[in-house]
């Protein structure tokens, strides 16, 4: 199969369909920088706003958790009523910085692949327990650059937070001359600041990181030039499937197109290479409208079907030739062919109501019509 053949070179994009289907698979680019750097940066701006009022509760909780009356030390449905009240005041402190930590993991992958759910990525493969492709994962350029960032990481934020720590000694150590409140407020702002710092610096890595997941996912799914072509069939068709089809409909629209040909008010002709039939209704109708058209067999059919149906034939080459070239079945005339067109039709009404007078004496029969150059330069439209 060509979705396993590995003698081609994957040099072509994937196309949208391969993207699709790795999308319903769950396959797409992801970073584990990046949702690292959202979650702590979210959690540090949390920490750095309500980080005060946070271990102003915590004492709080902390002071009426260690002030129990003595009579219920030895009450054993209090202390359970305390402990179920303590850990909900407890939760509802942290219920904001939880709320913030899963907005920055969620905001990572829609900022990478965008959202969806695949049942596929959450099936078992027995190909992930082969320690073969387990080496081969870490000795990769992938495994490689999973190490790069991870000593990376670590080189720098052990520098950043030894830097901080040095410069915040001072401080650290004058927190405890201050009151208990005034310095668990001071603590919660300087873990804030520094956790910001420290989640800030990450940005760098993750800079680094989402090019480099982006480019990997985008080769990973790279396709050779034969699975293009075979997604190109399965997709459009087998050419002499898709031949057959334009042939069949090219067939129903001449078959259309011939039956409109009795209701035409005349069919203009070269007089043999083509023939162009043309109606039109002043009530309903801006201008004469082409319902037929061809050329050789099928303006011979045309010319066939007009003089079954009583259709008056006008030869008019130079014009023939214009309606021809610069029309498309159904559509109006060009306006430079309104004058020579209103010339016909006015001299085949003016034939058929001396016709059906019985008239002695018959119309003239236009001959210079006018017909502008560029109408007969134009390259052949499609018929259809």
């Amino acid at each position: 199969m060509a979705e396993n053949d590995t003698s081609q070179e994957k040099s072509e994009d994937p196309t949208p369909k391969r993207l699709r289907e790795a999308r319903e698979k769950g396959e797409v680019a992801r970073s584990r920088e990046l949702n690292t750097t959202l979650v702590l940066l979210t959690a540090a701006g949390t920490l750095l706003v309500m980080g005060g009022s946070i271990f102003t509760r915590l004492r709080e909780i902390l002071t009426n958790s260690f002030t129990v009356e003595r009579d219920a030390l030895f009450d054993p449905t209090t202390l359970h009523a305390m402990l179920q009240l303590r850990i909900t005041e407890a939760l509802l402190m942290l219920l904001p910085l939880f709320a913030a930590l899963i907005v920055g993991a969620v905001a990572g992958p829609l900022m990478m692949g965008g959202g969806g759910f695949s049942t596929k990525a959450m099936a078992p493969k027995l190909s992930k327990l082969n320690p073969l492709s387990g080496l081969k994962r870490i000795f990769s350029l992938q495994g490689l650059m999973e190490f790069g960032k991870t000593l990376f990481k670590f080189v720098l934020i052990a520098s950043i937070a030894g830097s901080l720590l040095w410069k915040l000694s001072s401080t650290l150590l004058g927190l405890g001359h201050q009151p208990l409140e005034q310095g668990l407020m001071h603590a919660g702002y300087m873990v804030g600041w520094t956790f910001l710092s420290l989640a800030a610096i990450l940005i760098l890595v993750a800079l680094v990181d989402v090019p480099f997941q982006l480019y990997t996912h985008q080769k990973k799914l790279r396709m050779t030039k034969q699975q293009v072509r075979d997604e190109s069939k399965e997709t459009e068709g087998k050419p002499e499937v898709k031949s057959r089809i334009r042939q069949t409909q090219y067939e129903i629209a001449r078959r259309r197109m011939m039956a409109e040909v009795p209701k035409a008010d005349v069919v203009v002709t070269n007089p043999t290479h083509y023939a162009v039939a043309l109606r039109y209704d002043p009530t309903g109708m801006g201008a004469p409208r082409v319902v037929a058209k061809g050329a050789d067999l099928v303006a011979a059919e045309i010319r066939e079907r007009a003089r079954a149906a009583n259709v008056p034939l006008f030869s008019a080459a130079p014009l023939a030739r214009a309606l021809y070239y610069s029309t498309r079945i159904d559509q109006e005339i060009p306006a430079g062919l309104y004058v020579a067109v209103a010339q016909v039709l006015a001299y085949v009404y003016q034939l058929r109501t001396a016709t059906q007078s019985r008239a002695p004496q018959w119309p003239d029969r236009p001959t210079d019509l006018p017909v502008p150059d560029d109408l007969l330069r134009r390259a052949p439209p499609s018929e259809h």
